[in-house]
């Protein structure tokens, strides 16, 4: 047997933009589907229909087309409104599992179950209890490590025999090494493309040949990262479970225009609604911002057009998360860049140099009646998007019209964030 010591988990969902879709829209079941990006661009999450018939991700849609005609493809435009909530309400259901939840994605977490001996009857219990609650098809691998807890959960969707849950606490030694024979390198957790090549090219193809290399070797020949991930594939715990995901250094919000701007108050409409977006995530996480960076952008692809691109990253009086002064700052940023005559098609809006504002230092000059102000209007702002949504109030010049959103043309309702979205049920 394998190491019993520690039970680490690896949940993630199932293709879980498409499976997102899906509780919401049962007539979507069984049929393929694609989640599309920004501007309904590129393919970013696949149903298993649409991964049997070839599609790779990131493939554009305009290519997609003639195939989507031929087999039935969904294309449906990116709802992250809906993505995000149903993966808060996830996450909130698997933290009651484990005595530690360290979230890594928006859809997967690493979860600490425990000593005991056996805990796949634990793993059923999760897989069971998202479905019933959220309709949300999950993977379940559990190992001592979390690199083996990565693997595991990739077997638990590869093979039957798991039933989607696959624990490599529990597999004998004599089983386990062939399943690791079986699974090439570039599977491995913190193994990309790049570094898959190289270990190819030293006759490390697999994971068990990846597992039985020298660990000292592997950090003389690449790197102290990939001899933890050999010393963790032997059951050697190397990276620790956090209680909680590190909060973010640096903040950004961007997006590509759904049309060419031309016009200064139209592209401040833009700008202001990405730092009012990027201004929550930085209160949700606890940070003020002592730096901010705008740019703005014409397209390269296009070789016709007038070609300009320029930033100016602007630092603040005071460190704050105030979506007011950010925006005032940002505003200030946009009229020392702009330029008439060029058709941007993308802009974006960075909050830097992060602090945690429980710790922060005060300024000894700073007024502490407006700072309470600010922070109360802040929360209210805050509380009111949390009920009502996050469209539901804004600086004045984000105005109404938003004729630079991006194309969604095929997006779904936000069932769990808006009220107008709610399903209407009438008697008959």
């Amino acid at each position: 047997m394998t190491c019993h010591g520690q039970n680490i988990a690896l949940i993630d969902g199932n293709n879980f933009y498409v499976s997102c879709e899906r509780v919401f829209d049962p007539g979507l079941n069984r049929k393929p589907v694609v989640v599309l990006s920004n501007n309904d661009g590129c393919a970013v999450a696949r149903s298993n229909e649409v991964k049997a018939l070839g599609v790779k991700m990131g493939e554009p849609w305009f290519r997609l087309k003639p195939l989507a005609q031929r087999h039935g493809i969904v294309g449906l435009s990116g709802n992250h409104a809906l993505y995000v909530d149903m993966s808060r309400r996830m996450m909130s259901l698997l933290a009651g599992f484990g005595a530690r939840q360290e979230v890594y994605s928006i859809d997967e977490c690493f979860l600490d179950l425990g000593t005991g001996a056996d805990v796949t009857e634990l793993g059923n219990n999760m897989r069971q209890e998202v479905a019933r609650c959220l309709g949300l098809p999950v993977g379940v691998g559990i190992a001592s490590t979390k690199t083996l807890a990565k693997l595991a959960n990739h077997l638990s969707k590869k093979r039957p025999e798991y039933n989607g849950v696959c624990n490599l606490n529990m597999v004998p030694e004599a089983e386990l090494l062939p399943l690791l024979a079986g699974i090439d390198v570039g599977e491995v957790w913190g193994v990309g493309s790049r570094l898959a090549e190289g270990l190819r090219a030293v006759g490390i193809a697999h994971v068990l040949a990846l597992r039985q290399a020298d660990p000292r070797w592997l950090r003389r020949r690449f790197s102290v990262v990939m001899e933890r991930i050999g010393l963790e594939l032997r059951g050697i715990s190397c990276l620790q479970l956090g209680e909680i995901a590190a909060s973010n250094q640096q903040i950004q919000s961007t997006r590509s225009f759904g049309k060419p701007v031309y016009d200064f108050d139209e592209l401040a409409e833009a700008v202001l609604t990405f730092v009012r977006r990027a201004g929550q995530r930085l209160r949700r996480q606890g940070s003020v911002a002592g730096a901010l960076h705008l740019f703005i952008r014409t397209s390269p692809f296009r070789e016709g057009e007038p070609q300009y691109r320029q930033g100016i990253t602007l630092t603040l009086p005071t460190p704050t998360a105030d979506e007011l002064q950010l925006a005032n700052a940002a505003k200030r940023g946009l009229e020392a860049v702009y330029r008439t005559g060029y058709a941007y098609r993308r802009a974006g809006v960075l909050l830097l140099e992060l602090e945690n504002a429980r710790t922060l230092a005060r300024n000894l000059f700073a007024d502490p009646q407006a700072e309470r102000k600010s922070q109360a209007l802040m929360t209210t702002l805050d509380a009111m998007r949390n009920r009502f949504g996050s469209d539901i109030i804004h600086v004045a010049g984000e105005g109404r019209q938003r004729r630079w959103s991006t194309r969604a043309s095929n997006r779904s309702p936000c069932y769990t964030t808006r009220w107008a979205d709610l399903p209407t049920a009438r008697a008959g």
